[in-house]
This record gives C-alpha cells, structure tokens and sequence, in this order.
C-alpha cells in the first residue's frame, strides 16, 4: 500500500473501461510509461508493472482498509493472473461430492447468493467471484480464492447466520463480506470441474437447466473472462484457445429460476439431481 493521493486527470483517455449495468461508470483501464494503470473513480488507483510482478495501490484520501483490500482481491488480482496466463472467470464456484460446480454470470445475476445457499448447507465454497481454472489431463481444476462472500442485505437476511464473521466494511456498497467459519464452509484445496451453470435474467417460472452448444458457451465464457490487456493480441489469441478447449467439454448448461429466496432450496436441490441424472447418463 503507498500513500493515499487525490486522482487526477491523466493525459491519455483510457484504452478500455467497466460499466455497471445502470451505466456507472467502475474502472479505467490505462497504459502509463511504467505499466498499467487501473483507476476506481473517487476510490484508488493501481499502478501495475508490464511484468505483473508488483502492484501500488493508491487509495484516495478517505478510502478504507477494507475498500482497498476488496478492490485488490476481487478486481486486480484476478486481472493480474489473468495477464499471466491464467483462466480467470467472474463465477462462482462450490464443491459438490469430489468435483466443484461453477456459476456464471453477469453481476446482479445471484453467482454470490448460490454459492452462500450451498456453503450454508455445508457444500464447501470454492470462490464467490474470480475463478481460476487450470486445465490438466482429464480437463479442468476450480482453484480456491479468497475464503469470503460478498451479500446484500436480502441475501444476507436470508441465508447467514447472525454470528457469522464480517470483514472490515466498504464504504461504497451495502454488500457485507462474510469470512468463512464453521457455519460457512469453504473448501481450500483444487477441485475438478464438473458443470458450469451459466445464469439467466430470472424471467423463469420453474427452475430450468438447459444445454448450451459449444458455440454459445464460447460466448459466454468471452463475455465473462476477466482479461486486462484487451489489445493484446498475442495474449489475447492464447486465451481463446484455452476458452474453446474448455467451451467444448459437454459440461455447460444454462440456469434460470424466479429470484425468490424461498425457491432457493428447491434451485439447489433440481442442481444435485441434474448432477446425479447427467452422471448416470454418461
């Protein structure tokens, strides 16, 4: 961490920019003469070496501890191992017998809250959001990240219990992070992936688990890489491969259900039969 400083305007527009749905604008994307800079407007920048190898955070005058430290693990950190070569999805993930099953999906969309409705139930969490995968002989491993979940207030009022440990708070959102425990059980060690749930808008009546073909997950996997050199092309041609490889593993389906916390039991329980109806079926 080095000194807190106030941002200012840079001379050169930014090469790639995040937006939240609404259109609020979340990070810049820029290349200064010793790297890349990433600016969270009115909350840090992070100077970032071409090498990867040393990340400055500079948060602005009255950012928290707890902003910067969610800020490096759930953003930069996965941007920086994606430039290193690695597989880095916003999913979440959750071990489920041996294996670990993924949620893919836009923000807003419940990867969190599924992940905390299994880690409650006792199916070991893997990672609320950033999720490395590492392709080996027989396919994929889901890699274990920080051992917290990010909730809002509903999703916390529904699935957490009251004396769950909190992490320090940040400032910018109502999401509490909650640390594993013994009432939110995390799984510390690799895991094959066995399925990837891509996640629906919500308009579903039932719950819905549907195959994707190659080509859609290919798209979906696209969409929701975390990459920090966009123009990079050398970089950029290796991980489409490594997505396609993985796009055409038959292990990809799309999950809708109504967003209603008292469906969730029901959403979990069509996941474990899906499971169990696919692996009988192979």
């Amino acid at each position: 961490m080095e000194r807190a400083r106030r941002q200012t305007p840079l001379a050169t527009p930014p090469f790639h920019s995040w937006t939240f749905p609404d259109g609020t604008l979340w990070t810049e994307f820029y290349r200064t003469e010793v790297g890349y800079l990433l600016r969270f407007p009115k909350l840090a920048d992070f100077l970032i070496t071409p090498d990867v190898h040393t990340v400055s955070c500079f948060p602005v005058p009255d950012a928290s501890d707890g902003t910067t430290q969610h800020l490096y693990l759930n953003q930069v950190l996965p941007l920086v191992l994606s430039k290193l070569g690695k597989q880095v999805f916003h999913a979440s993930a959750v071990e489920i017998g041996a294996g670990a099953i993924a949620f893919l999906g836009e923000s807003g969309r419940g990867k969190s809250t599924l992940a905390a409705g299994f880690a409650v139930s006792g199916c070991r969490f893997l990672t609320d959001d950033g999720l490395v995968l590492e392709p080996n002989s027989k396919g994929f491993e889901a890699l274990p990240s920080h051992p917290s979940i990010r909730l809002w207030e509903d999703s916390e009022a529904a699935l957490i219990p009251p004396a769950a440990r909190r992490a320090p708070p940040v400032h910018y959102t109502t999401k509490a992070r909650f640390l594993a425990d013994e009432d939110l059980a995390f799984c510390e060690v690799p895991r094959p992936l066995r399925r990837v749930y891509v996640l629906g808008d919500g308009v579903a009546e039932d719950v819905t688990i549907e195959p994707l073909t190659a080509a859609e997950t290919l798209i979906e996997l696209v969409k929701h890489s975390f990459i920090l050199d966009i123009e990079e092309q050398p970089r950029l041609a290796s991980h489409f491969d490594q997505v396609a490889a993985l796009a055409n593993r038959p292990i990809h389906y799309r999950l809708d259900y109504p967003r209603q916390f008292e469906k969730l039991t029901t959403v979990r329980q069509s996941i474990l039969s899906h499971l169990h109806e696919e692996d009988h079926a192979t």
